[in-house]
């Protein structure tokens, strides 16, 4: 598979269309359906954030951009919203009771579990965030 694109408004409305072209090229390679749940948990955790926050007050547009290439699929979301790395922020602590803890932080740090690389980058004026997963899919086990 090649790579593929999508930009659309950057507007928690269009969660949907941004899932369901993820999980067109995520089908096309046989993703098992577990691994697409993970994905799609991380896609909707960051497109949600990008659509919340990252033009507030204003709008803007978000890309996204899946690539797999071998048995990993890389899924990178682009915008020219305000600068911030996630990654930068400290892991919330976890062991304290609910009520004891920061807000916020735990989505990027179920992103930060579940996927197997993510970077992020300023370029051009653009924040860039890329996850990787590894995909097992049938195919590659030799059960097809």
């Amino acid at each position: 598979m090649c790579m593929k694109e999508l930009t659309i408004n950057a507007r928690t409305e269009e969660l949907d269309a941004v899932l369901q072209f993820v999980d067109v090229q995520l089908e096309a390679m046989d993703c098992p359906p577990k691994v697409q749940m993970q994905i799609d948990l991380a896609v909707e955790e960051i497109f949600v954030n990008i659509a919340n926050y990252a033009y507030r007050p204003g709008t803007g547009t978000a890309t996204i951009r899946v690539d797999a290439e071998g048995s990993s699929v890389s899924i990178t979301f682009i915008d020219s919203g305000i600068p911030y790395d996630p990654l930068k922020k400290d892991d919330p602590d976890i062991s304290l009771p609910a009520e004891q803890r920061q807000l916020g932080g735990l989505g990027i740090l179920l992103v930060k579990k579940t996927m197997d690389d993510v970077r992020y980058d300023y370029v051009n004026a653009c924040k860039v965030l890329t996850i990787v997963k590894v995909i097992e899919t049938g195919k590659q086990k030799g059960l097809t």
